[in-house]
């Protein structure tokens, strides 16, 4: 039986700064992940959070040095009405400024680091069983050619995403509380003018129709950006089961997103997520906890999901050498509930976006003062900083100032 320290499900990025802060503190992991590298995937729009879990995880320098595309804030977009943030105009202390990144290159700059300092990744190899039963967890898996075998950790961490290997093999999931939404997505050569749009920032856009219809823009480096659509799966039936053509008439529909993309180049296929928010009974268990999306994914409006998938990776990693170096962990105490203040916030925002008090806010002509600070501090991934009013009670003060702006 092959014995290692820790064994993570998944080089994305949780599982990757997960494995290299475990490697830091100078324990032996291996990571096993499905899918050959660069392989790709959806979540381009990071916070600037992120990036502090990216220098923690001594991985700052090497993704600086690939030439992302900048990104210094959000902007939203509802017919004639726009208004943006400014991620240096937020409330409190933390980074002002991340990048949009095509996550194939990203994700595997971010593996190769880790592999630099120590992690041995295993790619296409496929987790079929897992047995926390033991004193150890022990992990079955399939390798490229097929052959199976075992191994056995001192601790598991699932940072599968959207895989959720461990929900499913241990009977951990829940339904999530939002409806279930679909989206269609693709990247393009999108051929716009240089003064078309603030290439800096990622767009939101609202449908000129339905206010729970949105569609982002993320634009790269490259000339190139992607660009989706998130509704109900009772929207989506409308328009043609072809998902190139989908998505060409949604974006037809919208005129921003028309004039932007009137000489795009459609050179991706477009790819379809139906039913993506997810929850569990349990973000840990005996020998095991979940990173990211693995445990929870909440939707992708605000682009948090990368933002809670390396903090839990941080916090993860943290805790986990402690427990290994005999000290008593309360991983309720210690991870979930911190890391859910955080989510929660996140849940409360995406909530508000949906029910249409977070556009009647950001539309808004007499917007309190002070609150769009406190508001962009969220938008920029700082989502548990509870001297943050707007993350201390965040129910209570959006929906006053949603009250306040409607007046």
């Amino acid at each position: 039986m092959e014995q290692r320290d820790v064994i993570v499900i998944g080089a994305g990025p949780s599982g990757s700064i997960a494995a290299a802060l475990l490697r830091k503190r100078g324990w032996d992991v291996l990571v096993l992940e499905g899918q050959r590298f660069p392989r790709f995937s959806i979540g381009e729009s990071l916070l600037p959070h992120c990036m502090d879990f990216v220098a923690e995880a001594g991985m700052l320098e090497a993704v600086e040095s690939v030439g992302f595309q900048f990104k210094n804030g959000a902007a939203f977009v509802r017919g004639d009405a726009y208004g943006d943030f400014d991620f240096s105009q937020k409330f409190g202390d933390g980074r002002d400024s991340t990048f949009q990144v095509a996550r194939a290159t990203f994700d595997k700059v971010l593996a190769d680091e880790a592999e630099k300092q120590g992690a041995e990744i295993r790619y296409e190899t496929r987790v079929t069983a897992v047995d926390v039963s033991g004193d150890k967890p022990r992990v079955r898996a399939v390798d490229v050619q097929g052959k199976e075998y075992e191994v056995e950790g001192k601790f598991l961490l699932d940072a599968s995403g959207f895989a959720r290997v461990l929900p499913k093999l241990l009977d951990l999931e829940t339904p999530s509380p939002f409806a279930p939404r679909n989206a269609v997505f693709t990247q393009v050569a999108d051929g716009s003018e240089p003064d078309a749009f603030d290439r800096n920032k990622v767009q939101i856009i609202v449908h000129p129709e339905h206010r729970d219809v949105w569609y982002w823009l993320i634009p790269f480096n490259d000339g190139r950006c992607s660009i989706g659509c998130a509704a109900t799966p009772e929207f989506m039936s409308k328009y043609p089961e072809q998902l190139d053509d989908r998505l060409k008439q949604l974006i037809a529909e919208e005129p921003f997103m028309k004039r932007v993309l009137e000489k795009a180049v459609w050179d991706t296929p477009v790819r379809g997520m139906a039913g993506y928010s997810a929850n569990v009974k349990s973000m840990h268990g005996k020998g095991f906890a979940l990173l990211g999306n693995a445990a929870e994914f909440l939707d992708p409006i605000f682009s948090s999901g990368i933002t809670i998938a390396m903090r839990s990776s941080s916090m993860a990693a943290s805790l986990l050498d402690r427990q290994l170096r005999g000290e008593t962990v309360d991983w309720t105490n210690e991870f979930e509930v911190p890391l859910r203040k955080g989510v929660d916030t996140f849940r409360t925002y995406v909530k508000a976006w949906y029910d249409g008090r977070f556009q009647d806010i950001m539309f808004a002509k007499n917007q309190p003062a002070g609150i769009r600070g406190m508001i962009c501090s969220i938008l920029a991934g700082y989502a548990w900083d509870e001297s943050n009013p707007f993350v201390a009670e965040p129910e209570r003060r959006l929906d006053m100032v949603a009250k306040l702006c409607a007046a």
